[in-house]
């Protein structure tokens, strides 16, 4: 039976867990971001926030997290995590096609910022070597801050979203030889820097090609034969030894234990089991990266920010300023639109995690003093703090330069005030481009909707009625002719499809409504606002995968199409049932159509 003092040890793991389970929640029901939450929490119980009293009350003690290599080692698996799931979202296929953004605009990023910084280090009185450790740490941006940012936005796969993880990535590469540098200023290396910096590069690519070649090996016969056991927890042990083991091959070449496990999420994307592990390791890849999170915000000093607070809002400033002044023109020169490459700069422009490793060692071995390193982390701290905040402003910003830079356009270019009736397409991603396809191949009158610019602005050049605008806006709604539509078709696939159909309902409580939806689920929460019709993705794959499987098996093709319909018929009305709806809700709309015609 474990005593009081074991029991001592599980209260850091307790505090996590409570914000974790309390604090995040709380902050996402109030629309704040989760991170700024683990944040804030992680600051003011860390050991430079109650941790200061923590020898003058035991009460305090207990509330505050003492033990910090145990939570960076936790921290440190929440990033792993994070960078095999968006390994498994892309493919080697999608990397290939991505060379010139991670080795040019990444690789162009990295040496500009870091040389400007180090010379402005130079200029302040810095030494040296002390001004180019802290320009190359600074010149580094955190991937598990803007990752998660962007990827709980479901925004991955748009131009910010590629542009960015391609600069991430050259900076996840950038580390190996910017570990040997602060080594080899600090003495601790044989032989030239230069010689060094090479044999470094080129054990990181054997172990990228170790991990590539044993991943393609055993990958697939290790999920073949733990899904053969038709056991969860060994399909997940494969998965966790996949992504760990990965990880430590990488580690031992100097890489990152992340780095490792993106390779390993890359080459397990183009396999059968990718949606399943997706589904396995989702939970356990948020509640670590809240760990990471935490822990950040532990090394946020409160009590130098306080002494030093013109200090560090400046070094904040200054550095804010200077990398989004760097980067926004490198996106232009690689050819991407203005709203994202302002928006790009602004969420690459605070500093990220490495400062911590970098700046750290560099104390240890007498690079940088310690007075001028806990400054430095102190603007790092801040920077990563207020990201989330960075985040929304830089969205705002990208909208609004997106209507007003001259040389986008196509993209501003305001939808037509001809009263004509026409469908409403809200938003045009892929799903949305194959129903204006299948629009205008039928002869039906419509206009597209979308808020990424550079796609508007690809599209419009190809001759397609598509506007950037937000359809969940009113006054943009009725610029579109809400008013005069025959129909919405809502293809979005974020949480922005909810605010859109209330828009419109708000409008028109007569007009159909098509929306997409993510499951079940979301689909009876549609059905709940008033919504047409809602198709749910995962039910669609089911009946067209039926349908496929039926036709190979030799069923006449109309008997299969004739019992899909009906069984997608009976799935919508047992959804609308679910919503709390007695009748159809397409008759609902044709009756409030009838009402509004029979009334003089």
């Amino acid at each position: 039976m474990a005593g009081p003092a074991d029991i001592y040890a599980f209260k850091d793991a307790l505090i996590v867990l409570g914000t974790a389970a309390v604090v995040a929640p709380v902050v996402t029901r109030l629309k704040i971001s989760p991170v700024l939450g683990f944040l804030v929490v992680g600051a003011a119980l860390g050991p430079h926030g109650l941790g200061r009293l923590a020898d003058y009350s035991r009460a305090i003690d207990w509330l505050t997290v003492t033990g910090e290599r145990q939570i960076a080692f936790i921290a440190d698996l929440g990033i792993v995590f994070l960078l095999f799931f968006i390994g498994l979202e892309l493919s080697m296929r999608r990397m290939i096609t991505m060379r010139r953004l991670v080795f040019g605009l990444g690789g162009l990023q990295v040496v500009l910022s870091a040389l400007a910084i180090s010379l402005a280090a130079f200029w302040l009185g810095q030494p040296a070597a002390a001004a180019l450790i802290i320009g190359t740490c600074l010149a580094l941006s955190s991937t598990a801050i803007v990752m998660e940012l962007l990827s709980g936005q479901r925004r991955m796969m748009s131009t910010t979203g590629r542009t960015s993880f391609a600069i991430l990535l050259a900076q996840d590469l950038a580390v190996v030889p910017l570990l040997f540098l602060v080594s080899a200023l600090g003495g601790h290396s044989e032989g030239s820097i230069v010689q060094g910096v090479v044999v470094a590069v080129v054990e990181a690519l054997l172990a990228i090609a170790v991990i590539a070649l044993v991943g393609r090996v055993i990958l697939k016969p290790l999920f073949r034969l733990a899904a053969s056991t038709d056991n969860p927890e060994f399909f997940m042990a494969a998965t966790l030894l996949i992504a760990v083991g990965s990880g430590v091959i990488a580690a031992f070449a100097g890489l990152s234990m992340a780095l490792g496990a993106f390779i390993a999420g890359l080459l397990l994307a183009e396999t059968e089991y990718r949606r399943a592990v997706e589904a396995m390791i989702d939970p356990f890849r948020g509640l670590l990266l809240g760990v990471f999170f935490f822990s950040v915000g532990m090394h946020i000093d409160l009590s130098f920010i306080w002494r030093e607070p013109v200090l560090v809002l400046g070094g904040f400033a200054a550095m804010m300023v200077l990398k989004t002044t760097l980067l926004v023109p490198l996106c232009r020169l690689f050819g991407i639109s203005w709203a994202a490459s302002v928006e790009t700069g602004l969420l690459l422009a605070p500093g990220g995690e490495f400062a911590f490793i970098g700046i750290g060692l560099a104390a240890q071995l007498g690079l940088v003093d310690p007075g001028v390193a806990a400054g430095v982390l102190a603007v790092v701290s801040l920077t990563m703090g207020t990201l989330p905040f960075v985040s929304l402003f830089a969205r705002r910003a990208a909208q609004r330069v997106a209507q007003q830079v001259t040389g986008d356009a196509p993209a501003t270019q305001l939808p037509p005030s001809d009263h004509a009736r026409r469908v409403i397409v809200v938003g045009h991603g892929r799903v949305g481009q194959l129903v204006c396809d299948q629009l205008e191949k039928h002869g039906i009158s419509y206009i597209a909707a979308d808020r990424d610019a550079a796609r508007v602005e690809r599209w419009r050049k190809l001759g397609r009625p598509v506007y950037f605008g937000d359809a969940s806006n009113a006054l943009f709604l009725q610029r579109c002719g809400i008013d005069e539509a025959t129909g919405v078709i809502v293809t979005l696939d974020t949480a922005a499809v909810d605010d859109v159909v209330r828009a419109v309902r708000a409008r028109r409580s007569d007009v159909m409504i098509v929306a997409r939806a993510h499951d079940a689920e979301h689909a009876r929460h549609l059905y709940t606002l008033a919504v047409t019709d809602a198709v749910p993705e995962t039910i669609e794959a089911s009946l067209q995968l039926a349908e496929s499987a039926l036709v190979g098996l030799g069923v006449p093709m109309g008997l299969v199409m004739a019992s899909i319909h009906e069984r997608r018929e009976q799935v919508r009305n047992e959804l609308q049932a679910a919503a709390g709806g007695t009748a159809s809700m397409t008759e609902q709309i044709r009756r409030a159509r009838r009402d509004k015609v029979g009334k003089p």
